[in-house]
């Protein structure tokens, strides 16, 4: 049996709910991360699956009964490889991401079943509150072990010999059921045998998974990762590289992106991009909002959304696993600048159930089979619980929920937002039947529909409604005359002129979302722009006012009510009671100084001095004016810049030093793949330049102007004989002295100008320093365009080698030098 702790699932420090098993993992695809990692974009490479050592083992923990078929039971997935074997910074919890990985376990199929891939994310916390993020592809591969087969088919024959004992009618009625033929046993028996598994007749699927285990939530980066690499083993041919070079790549060769910067790295079949926020922008945060918004309206939305607020416990529900992690990481990422303080499970595992008991604020997640319906579900203090039907548009909301301030104003900017990218305000649960109709929908239309979940009623952009009144359009063609027009502002030729880098779907993913949390960022910077004023600030040390917190006031709650519009007070009043508010102020008092404010409290504290300089006023003469959102388009513009110039482009993936046989392809099959090159990657820049430091500081100096004296003299005398006049002999000991010349100066130059860049700098990152050790490479070499990192390999002298083999076999000099310097900096 599984055990895990109950507090890390909290990740602040929250007593666990009781003594029984919970996940230390929660799954989700925040956007936040808590890892040491050294600057890796993923840190594992994971494959889940059949054992087929074991056979097949019932998964108990998935609240499964075995009346169902063997087909629709489920059964336990195992972790079959992991690559890297394990990293420091980050210990590889192996059940935790196995259950993560595949929530249902094992799942069996036909040829007559779909059988299409799911990807799914979720979010490993740790007992300290640190988080690492999954990304996982499950899919179907043919079976082809005879003993499951014939285990399966095995399982099919007790299920039907069991489900025919108890269904068999009694002796005396066994004369009728047969004159009928008609008997409900009998029918149901005859369909059970109908739907079985036939070893001679069907194909038997088993699902599979690759996996992503990441420091940062780059998510539809790593999706594509993943759908490439499926590709490839479904794809009629083989890709142009073996799996391994692909996954090498990703694990050791591709960096996280700085903050405020982009990345392009090579997939299997496309580049992918991916870009960070500043330390001045929002969160990272890389889940779809349209995705919920067409899932639930925005009435619905803006309900849950206060729920969260309010700490209400929240019941997700839904038959995909995505669609809980998106839901419920939209919710928490709007939340800015506060954050979720309690129990937080998007995937709640059928056997943790007894969790919802708990009598404590929760969000969670519940996985239904699209058969049970809400009145099956045996859901405690109702009173008390939000239950979000996402599949079905549905959503219960909590007694007494009082409404959110400005929540008509609230509603109609957000509804303005989502028919400008053609999304419905009320929602969408059939996408290609809501596109055909926005087409022909008109703004007055949804005001008079009064639907659950559409935008209630809410005046909409005055603009819309009167556009097609005839005194406006009168009066629009008298402000022509002038020069001004009313319609809405186009895009600027600046803006058409760069050229985004990422597909078109993608790019209004990013603008979608930016644009709605900033709109739901405004809300709180124009609630809360006089926080400040009324936190108390305690007249005592960190240490003695964090050890006497419970019993002292830190917000003057009652002048800050009094100072606000009093439509605001029912919510208000409620909210500032919340943990999240209180860690919010508790955060603001222990960092005085700017450089130990929290990321999140220095975005919002920089956004609020930007409301008092542009409106200046005191606290006594608020109102409850509506103010509209202000920083759209200059946090879009951010990532625009970011996606039409992209900052860094990683190494492409590139052939291993695999052995003969490695790397077999197999049409429709994942392959085993090679541990002994995927096990362990480069040498690390950080251990590189610990050894400048430590072995080469003494001695640079002396050494180094010797050397390359010593490089050039050898350069210049080779080049004067021809090599055709020359025997073999003496034209491979010639081409190893120049392999060494180059060597000793490549080398010694990139080792004297890295020690003296590290020496001035000794803070730099160790991609700035990677960067400037492939500038001197490139200015040591400068008709050389194929440069590699990883100077200090210790397979140098064998790529020299190599190279000198390789000239032996040709006759142009010039081709013979300019191809002996490529596969000496590619091997060094």
């Amino acid at each position: 049996m599984i055990q895990f702790s109950a507090k890390s699932v909290t990740g602040n420090g929250q007593p666990p709910l009781s003594p029984a098993p919970l996940s230390r993992c929660s799954m989700s695809g925040g956007g936040g991360g808590g890892s040491s990692a050294p600057g890796r974009f993923a840190d594992y490479f994971v494959i889940c699956g059949l054992d087929t050592e074991t056979g097949l083992e019932p998964d108990e923990l998935s609240g499964e009964n075995f009346e169902q078929t063997p087909l629709r039971r489920t059964f336990k997935s195992k972790v079959l490889a992991r690559y890297p074997e394990n990293v420091e910074w980050n210990p590889f919890d192996q059940d935790a991401v196995g259950m993560l990985c595949m929530p249902k376990g094992l799942a069996f199929k036909t040829q007559a079943d779909s059988r299409e891939p799911q990807f799914h994310s979720f979010i490993i916390t740790r007992e300290d509150g640190s988080r690492t993020f999954g990304f996982s592809l499950t899919f179907f591969e043919e079976v082809t072990s005879k003993q499951i087969c014939s285990a399966m088919q095995t399982l099919y024959h007790m299920h039907n010999a069991e489900y025919d004992i108890l269904h068999t009618p009694p002796t005396n009625d066994k004369d009728s059921c047969s004159s009928t033929g008609d008997c409900n046993g009998t029918s149901v028996s005859k369909l059970q045998r109908f739907n079985s598994y036939d070893i001679s007749r069907d194909t038997l699927y088993v699902s599979k998974c690759i996996c992503l285990i990441t420091p940062m939530s780059f998510m539809k980066a790593c999706k594509k990762v993943l759908e490439q690499l499926h590709q490839a083993v479904t794809s009629p041919q083989p890709p142009p590289l073996p799996l391994e070079s692909y996954i090498y790549n990703i694990l050791y060769e591709v960096p996280l992106p700085p903050a405020g910067r982009s990345l392009k790295f090579s997939g299997v079949y496309g580049p992918i991009i991916c870009q960070r926020p500043s330390t001045n922008e929002l969160p990272l945060f890389d889940f779809p909002v349209k995705e919920v918004f067409e899932l639930l309206g925005v009435e619905n939305v803006v309900q849950l959304f206060t729920c969260a607020l309010l700490e209400f416990q929240i019941l997700l529900y839904s038959q995909h696993y995505q669609r809980l992690m998106t839901v419920a990481e939209t919710i928490t990422a709007l939340m800015f600048p506060f954050q979720w303080q309690h129990v937080y499970v998007p995937i709640l595992p059928a056997s943790l159930l007894h969790f919802l008991d708990a009598p404590v604020p929760y969000l969670m997640g519940l996985h239904s089979n699209g058969l049970d319906d809400r009145s099956k579900l045996e859901l405690p203090q109702e009173a008390n619980l939000c239950f979000v039907d996402i599949d079905n548009h549905f959503i219960e909301l909590p007694e007494d929920l009082p409404q959110f301030p400005n929540k008509l104003e609230f509603v109609q900017e957000i509804s303005e937002i989502l028919m400008a990218f053609g999304i419905p305000p009320e929602g969408n649960l059939h996408c290609s039947e809501s596109a055909s109709k926005m087409k022909s929908l008109r703004a007055c239309d949804l005001v008079s529909d009064k639907r659950n979940g559409n935008i209630a009623g809410s005046p909409l952009n005055s603009y819309e409604l009167l556009k097609e009144n005839e005194t406006i359009a009168r009066l629009q063609a008298l402000v022509k005359r002038t020069g001004v027009s009313l319609e809405k502002v186009k895009e600027t030729s600046s803006k058409k002129d760069l050229k985004i880098q990422c597909d078109e779907e993608e790019f209004k993913v990013y603008q979608l979302n930016i644009q709605i949390r900033e709109i739901f960022a405004n809300r709180f910077t124009q609630m809360f722009a006089d926080y400040e004023v009324f936190v108390i600030q305690p007249n005592q040390d960190k240490e003695s006012w964090f050890t006497n917190r419970e019993q002292m006031q830190n917000f003057d709650k009652a002048s800050f009510l009094s100072d606000q519009p009093e439509p605001y007070l029912p919510f208000l009043s409620r909210f500032l009671e919340t943990q999240m508010f209180a860690s919010f102020i508790d955060n603001k008092i222990m960092c005085h100084d700017e450089d130990d404010k929290d990321p999140v409290l220095r975005v919002f504290d920089s956004r609020v001095d930007k409301i008092r300089l542009l409106n200046v006023r005191t606290p006594t003469l608020r109102t409850s004016m509506y103010q509209k959102c202000t920083t759209i388009d200059e946090a879009e513009k951010s990532i625009e810049l970011r996606l039409a110039k992209i900052d860094h482009t990683a190494v492409h993936p590139h052939l291993l030093d695999m052995k003969i046989g490695q790397g077999k392809y197999e049409l429709g099959f994942f392959p085993k793949l090679q541990s002994d090159v995927l096990s362990t990657g480069p040498a690390s820049n950080k251990a590189v330049r610990i050894v400048l430091k430590q072995r080469y500081c003494f001695s640079i100096k002396r050494t180094n102007s010797k050397y390359i004296q010593e490089a050039r003299n050898l350069g210049s005398t080779i080049r004067q004989p021809k090599l055709s006049n020359l025997s073999p002999s003496v034209i491979a000991q010639t081409n190893w002295k120049f392999v060494e010349g180059l060597l000793k100066e490549c080398r010694n130059k990139v080792i004297q100008r890295t020690y003296l860049f590290s020496c001035l700098l000794p803070d730099e990152t160790e991609g700035n320093v990677l960067s400037f050790c492939k500038l001197t490479i490139r200015k040591t070499w400068s008709g050389c365009e194929m440069v590699y990192p990883g100077w200090f390999c210790a397979s140098c002298q064998l790529a020299a080698g190599d190279a000198g083999r390789e000239m032996r076999r040709k006759d142009d000099s010039r081709s013979l030098r300019t191809l002996l310097v490529h596969n000496v900096l590619q091997g060094v």
